[in-house]
């Protein structure tokens, strides 16, 4: 199954985050299928950019996105059944 979810990158106190579609059973941070945007949590304006084309066509495909990615791509206006 795969899934989108957040994968860690950035130095140790200074988190930076890709959102990814990977498979349900590759590690956090292992490959991933496609980077599908970002998250940043340390800057105050627009910490989460995605490419909504990308996470509807993975959505289509059947992709489960993990809790905090749904509640990102809600905020952005994806539509999640």
């Amino acid at each position: 199954m795969v899934v989108i979810r957040l994968s860690r990158r950035g130095a140790k106190k200074r988190p930076f985050y890709r959102v990814v579609a990977v498979d349900k059973r590759k590690r956090r941070d292992g490959r991933c299928l496609e980077v599908l945007g970002t998250f940043d949590p340390l800057i105050e304006e627009d910490p989460f950019k995605v490419d909504l084309e990308k996470a509807k066509g993975w959505l289509a495909k059947g992709a489960q996105p993990s809790k905090t990615v749904a509640s990102f791509l809600k905020k952005a206006g994806v539509e999640l059944s």
